[in-house]
């Protein structure tokens, strides 16, 4: 006879099988999916791949496994500790991070968050070094493969199964989207929009929607005008929470205060 703690173990495996999955095919780490950046040379190296150092040709991610694996954690424990509010990622590339949110919520069988998938879908904005003046010289614009249509990470929500009405796309630059989402709360904000420009409107337009106990996770901290971006506003607005770094490359902390409005 099978007892209920038997059960609860048994699904308690098939769900951490089904999230290893998804983020092995998700990475393509699963296929040894060949990269197509132009520093790579087309060969599939598993610790670069871990590292999320190359652009997957396939893959629908390229932030690589040590990060996918971050977002889990973290997304697991606002589940976990019912911390309210959504999940959004600003800027998706082909929407791999984001649909491994919406998996983790299924496989958690959380009925009522939303993932936010907020990108222009054209790819990165020119830089406005006027404005902007860490962003001079930026080329994130120039590059082809960062422009991924909504049509196709839409495709690739739906070939996993997990493209229904609580994927909520936000098309378009982060300065004409993020003030108006129709957001409440959110648990987790991951910025992945690389320049200062894209990393401080996102903060500005939503940190303090973020609830206590949330995390604010920065994929392109290695990048200076990043990281200028999150030092900034970070000093601006008196946040003392550890920033935590996740693999050379991104970081991430805990929202331990209730943010105030206007950031």
């Amino acid at each position: 006879m099978i007892g209920s703690s038997d059960i609860v173990t048994s699904m308690l495996k098939v769900r951490n099988k089904y999230l290893n999955l998804l983020e092995a095919s998700l990475t393509g780490s699963l296929h040894g999916d060949p990269p197509i950046d132009g520093w790579s040379g087309g060969v599939y190296d598993s610790t670069e791949r871990f590292l999320g150092r190359d652009w997957p040709g396939r893959a629908q991610t390229m932030i690589g496994t040590a990060r996918m694996r971050n977002l889990r954690q973290l997304c697991e424990s606002v589940i976990l500790n019912e911390v309210p509010g959504d999940f959004i990622e600003t800027g998706v590339w082909r929407g791999g991070a984001c649909i491994y949110m919406r998996g983790i919520l299924d496989a958690h069988g959380d009925p009522q968050r939303r993932v936010f998938v907020a990108d222009s879908f054209q790819g990165l904005p020119a830089p406005s070094p006027e404005t902007y003046a860490a962003d001079a010289g930026d080329e994130h614009s120039t590059f082809a493969q960062l422009a991924i249509p909504r049509q196709a990470v839409e495709e690739n929500f739906r070939r996993y199964g997990l493209l229904d009405e609580r994927v909520v796309f936000l098309e378009g630059w982060f300065k004409d989207t993020l003030p108006t989402a129709p957001i409440d709360k959110l648990a987790i904000l991951r910025l992945d929009g690389d320049m200062y420009e894209s990393t401080i409107q996102a903060l500005g337009a939503l940190y303090h929607k973020m609830s206590r106990g949330g995390y604010v996770i920065v994929d392109d901290y290695v990048l200076a005008p990043c990281a200028q971006a999150v030092n900034e506003f970070r000093q601006r607005h008196g946040i003392t929470s550890p920033l935590l770094p996740i693999d050379g490359i991104g970081a991430w902390w805990l929202v331990d205060h209730e943010p105030v409005q206007n950031y």
